[in-house]
């Protein structure tokens, strides 16, 4: 009988190492401070059971609506883990979280984060959890708590997996959504950052599986490594779509994400109305057109698949386009008009692309 079985087993023996866990809470205390906003200061602190919120911030409303959302960031982790870069997928996590809750006109409040790994790197995890809070300050929320679970056997040591979930106020008679669009309005586009995150099976399997590239390669296009294209972080447009809501009548949002453009932007538009977004109104970035390439992808799949250039729309009155481009362009927020709302006649859908994008 080896040593092994006459000895108790225990966690540490099972794969699991609470010290190094309790290492990795340490080292991201101090990005999680950066995240505090006043509702959170003083309640308790990183390592108890439950995050606070003082809820008591609610009563300067009238009618407050709790809006919430859970995401995590897909295969883009593999992508992370094989170039050993983990402080800019909390980015994305909190990009895919919170940009759906501004949809509806939602301040975010406050986030949570689940990080499952095969084993707990300290290191690594506080990474994770540095680009987390990191992607909060971005998005003006707190970081209130979260999970870091050690699955030994089930996932390989490096392997790792994140998911997040957050919570935003808004007032009852400012919900946007597609009861306030008309025909008339005007759809404002917002550019992508690149890929952010969604589609990854797809570029992955095209553009390793099928053309062999990797990740280390330079590609001219891109002025970098394919590698560091494909981590671009996902872009946070939550404060840029509140200051929208500030400063000019917005009817809707549409976050652009799994799904593609059109049948994103047809949630919010209304039974009887009809989005017309034009393609020649903008240029996708070149990792669009080398993911089409590579992979001989059809337009239509791209579009229904990848995001090609937008991440979030608005849907504004026409009187309202000239002072939300500007807001957006001193926000450095690339904008344009790239479609109308008119009523819905013979299309099938609620929102269709048309023409051909711009060379």
């Amino acid at each position: 009988m080896s040593e092994t079985e006459t000895t108790g087993a225990s966690y540490a023996a099972a794969g699991v190492d609470i010290e190094a866990g309790d290492r990795a809470v340490e080292l991201m205390k101090e990005w999680v401070r950066k995240t505090q906003r006043p509702e959170v200061a003083g309640l308790g602190g990183l390592g108890g059971f439950a995050g606070l919120f003082d809820a008591s911030a609610l009563k300067r409303y009238e009618r407050p609506l709790l809006a919430s959302a859970t995401d995590g960031v897909g295969t883009k982790v593999d992508i992370a883990r094989q170039m050993g870069v983990y402080d800019t997928i909390g980015h994305d996590l909190v990009a895919m979280v919170m940009d759906d809750i501004v949809v509806c006109g939602a301040e975010p409040l406050f986030m949570t984060d689940y990080i499952c790994v095969g084993k707990v790197h300290p290191e690594r995890v506080a990474a994770i959890v540095k680009g987390i809070a990191e992607g909060c300050v971005l998005a003006g929320c707190a970081l209130v708590g979260g999970e870091t679970a050690e699955h030994p056997g089930l996932l390989g040591p490096d392997d790792f997996d994140v998911a997040g979930a957050g919570t935003g106020v808004v007032e009852a008679d400012r919900l946007l959504g597609a009861d306030r669009i008309r025909s008339g309005d005007v759809v404002i586009a917002m550019a992508s950052s690149g890929l952010h995150s969604n589609g990854y099976s797809l570029v992955r399997h095209v553009l390793f599986d099928r053309a062999g590239m990797r990740l280390e390669q330079q590609v001219e296009e891109f002025g970098r490594t394919l590698g560091e294209e494909l981590l671009e972080p996902t872009r946070i447009y939550s404060l840029d779509c509140l200051a929208l809501t500030r400063t000019t009548e917005v009817h809707a949002f549409s976050h652009i994400t799994g799904g593609g453009l059109a049948a994103n932007l047809a949630r919010v538009i209304p039974d009887g109305l009809h989005a017309a977004v034009d393609r020649s109104t903008w240029t996708p970035g070149a990792v669009f057109d080398l993911v089409g390439t590579a992979g001989r992808v059809e337009r239509l799949e791209l579009e229904k698949t990848l995001n090609m250039g937008v991440g979030m729309m608005a849907v504004v009155p026409a009187d309202s386009v000239d002072v939300a481009l500007t807001t957006l362009a001193d926000r450095g927020v690339d904008a344009w008009i790239a479609g109308e709302i008119t009523e819905r006649g013979e299309h099938p859908t609620g929102a269709t692309l048309t023409g051909d994008y711009a060379a």
